[in-house]
């Protein structure tokens, strides 16, 4: 049986897993960008492991990485060791960390599979935007279909307000350890992937919205559509670019964290 102490470093190996996914996400972005390749979500960014030197033990330690980070998360949520409050705001926290535990989860068994070669190696794909699309439809073909899908907009809505707030507060510094404060541009780093992050799943909750307003789920995407939806605007090449280096600062934070965060996991019947 896994220990809160084991599960705690299974966190940590998460939030270096994540990083080295957002890292990548944003490089396919400032690569699609500049040179015309092609964007990759979290998913994809994954599947680009899958051919590089030692494809499937990197893909096996992210794997357990994401596990861990979602273990956690679904434990934060569960058990509330932060003890956050019970009000609106406290409940929303709660489920957002469900959300994340998750969303974490699929991507830990989309590494997992990789790592066994059970899935597809296709580099740079964006499977995202098809389970995106999959669940919308889904959602459509139950009663109050429509409603069902605008609760989604609504949720990763809120989830874009809370990563904004996150980068105009810059108080999320706080959850790293130590006496000494950290280097201003830490926090920096973090501000503008947060920043980055809210605009993603911005747009993210557009495209759910439409989808909920037009009852097509063709009109639903994840984070590939969403940059896509950002290159085709005017000026779309520069916003990829800034968007993408967001993210792979977003992604160079996590790895901060990964080292300096103060995390604890209690599992439920360990203590």
């Amino acid at each position: 049986m896994i220990s809160d102490a084991n599960a705690t470093l299974l966190a940590k190996l998460g939030f270096a897993a994540r990083g080295v996914v957002y890292i990548l996400v944003g490089w396919f972005a400032v690569d699609a960008a500049l040179r015309g390749g092609k964007i990759a979500d979290n998913q994809g960014a994954i599947g680009s492991m899958a051919d590089q030197a030692f494809g499937p033990a990197l893909l096996a330690i992210v794997a357990a990485g994401l596990l861990g980070y979602a273990v956690w998360r679904l434990t934060e949520a569960a058990a509330n060791p932060e003890q956050i409050g019970s009000d609106v705001k406290g409940t929303l926290k709660r489920i957002g960390h469900v959300v994340s535990g998750i969303a974490h989860l699929i991507l830990a068994w989309t590494a997992a599979k990789l790592a066994m070669k059970t899935g597809s190696r296709d580099a740079a794909v964006s499977p995202g935007d098809e389970s995106a699309r999959d669940w919308t439809a889904l959602l459509l073909d139950q009663p109050a279909g429509r409603v069902l899908v605008g609760a989604v907009a609504v949720g990763v809505l809120v989830a874009a307000f809370q990563q904004a707030q996150k980068a105009w507060r810059g108080d999320f510094i706080h959850d790293l350890r130590g006496d000494a404060p950290a280097p201003g541009y830490v926090c920096t780093m973090g501000r503008i992937g947060y920043g980055a992050r809210a605009l993603v799943f911005l747009i993210v909750a557009g495209l759910f919205a439409l989808a909920a307003w037009t009852a097509h789920a063709s009109d639903a995407g994840g984070v590939a559509e969403a940059l896509e939806q950002l290159q085709s605007q005017p000026g779309g090449k520069w916003l990829l670019v800034l968007t993408g280096i967001g993210l792979a600062l977003f992604g160079a934070y996590s790895l901060v964290e990964a080292r300096f965060r103060r995390i604890h996991v209690d599992l439920p019947g360990t203590n």
